[in-house]
């Protein structure tokens, strides 16, 4: 996608706004020799930012706007340092409840809906952020927030609630326990909106079939507004972007380099309006790529297709790079694994070993499923790990996002 007149515009205003904060990116843009670009070409030559970057701008580098117009701030996780504090104008929030209420009405949902939030809410962005759309759209919210699954399935049968939100891993959670309880005939769900966590299609055909609801996946980031920068559609064909919010790059992760559209790399995000804490050139490290036709669903918004993975999930095991997605792909396309794993990489005896956990998804040879998964593996990836099977169910489930690798090497 070509960056636009208007959007050139849009960024020499926020570079502007940059400079002017002496924030971490005005310094670094100021240093650069760059404070206006006039075309893709002087885009290009713009400086990436990074989430070292912005933790290096704790706790408020980031801040932008006068302080007196900042009204929230959110946050990172900090799991692996210092978090990342993003402050938010007013308009801000009310850009992203925008945002967010067109992801809900691309899902079909009204404001005749009742929105259940199964996020959690606080400095982290997913909660508030399904609330804020909901309530922009006018639809009635039932804001749970995450865990207790007892009450959750009570108010979702009393409050009879239409819309779910939640992460792939609750959702499935949930979907289960409804199966096993046998209450699906007291759900009244339609739809679910789904983020936080990208999910394989063998997860995502378990919760369709036990829940019966039509599923949206959704996109964002903390550091970009949040989720609701982008949704699926109906064409169930990638994820339509807010363009006139957000500009997105793709770009080859080793080069840097922007690559064709249709072609897989990095996501690289520039924030056009926002006030608090714009953003130019922030490398989200997901991995997908612009899907260059028009959507059948008749959205005139660009779209990327779903998220392959991220560029730091890579996992290097004898010399050959390894992503989650693959082993994903690989579980998809054998009927008789569920969509829950679990990867653990060690150091035995000198030398590196993959073990892979599968479910399986009912009566089956434990010993014929674990050669078959080894075989697919080596036959894709190119080495053979170790396989175990386990029954449906003995994997652990997450409230939150589902930890699936564990690289046990550096422990």
């Amino acid at each position: 996608m070509r960056i636009s007149k208007l959007q050139l515009e849009q960024v020499n205003d926020r570079i502007k706004a940059l400079v002017a904060a002496d924030s971490f990116y005005g310094k670094k843009l100021e240093a650069a020799g760059i404070t206006e670009v006039h075309s893709e070409e002087e885009f290009e030559t713009l400086p990436f930012s990074e989430k070292k970057d912005l933790r290096d701008a704790y706790p408020l580098g980031l801040m932008t706007a006068s302080e007196k117009d900042v009204v929230r701030i959110h946050s990172s996780s900090g799991t692996t340092g210092l978090p990342v504090i993003i402050p938010y104008t007013a308009k801000d929030v009310d850009d992203w409840a925008i945002q967010f209420k067109r992801c809900y009405e691309m899902a079909g949902v009204t404001r005749f809906d009742r929105i259940q939030v199964t996020p959690g809410y606080g400095l982290w962005t997913a909660g508030i952020g399904f609330q804020n759309g909901a309530e922009k759209l006018g639809a009635m919210v039932i804001p749970m927030g995450p865990g207790n699954t007892e009450k959750q399935l009570q108010m979702m049968i009393d409050m009879q609630s239409t819309v779910l939100c939640s992460t792939s891993s609750y959702a499935l959670l949930l979907a289960e326990e409804i199966e096993k309880r046998g209450i699906r005939d007291k759900i009244h769900l339609k739809t679910g909106v789904i983020g936080s966590e990208r999910w394989s299609d063998a997860m995502r055909k378990s919760i369709h079939e036990k829940l019966g609801i039509e599923l949206y996946d959704i996109y964002g980031l903390t550091e970009v507004y949040g989720p609701g920068i982008g949704i699926s559609c109906k064409g169930e064909r990638g994820m339509h972007y807010w363009d006139d919010f957000i500009y997105l790059e793709i770009i080859d992760p080793v080069t840097l380099k922007p690559v064709e559209d249709g072609v897989e790399g990095e996501i690289v995000i520039t924030t056009l309006v926002k006030e608090g804490a714009p953003l130019i050139r922030y490398r989200t490290h997901d991995l997908s790529r612009i899907i260059p036709d028009e959507c059948h669903c008749g959205c005139r918004f660009p779209r990327i297709d779903t998220i392959k993975g991220r560029t730091d999930d890579m996992i290097k095991i004898k010399g050959v790079n390894v992503f989650p997605s693959q082993i994903e792909e690989i579980l998809g396309s054998i009927p008789e694994a569920s969509s829950e794993y679990q990867i653990r990489v060690s150091h035995l005896d000198g030398k590196d070993t993959m073990r892979i956990y599968v479910e399986t998804t009912g009566h089956t040879d434990f010993a014929e499923l674990s050669k078959k998964v080894a075989a697919k593996v080596k036959s894709k990836i190119g080495f053979t790990p170790l396989v175990k099977v386990v029954e449906i169910g003995l994997l652990p489930r997450s409230e939150k996002k589902s930890k699936r690798v564990f690289d046990e090497r550096y422990d």
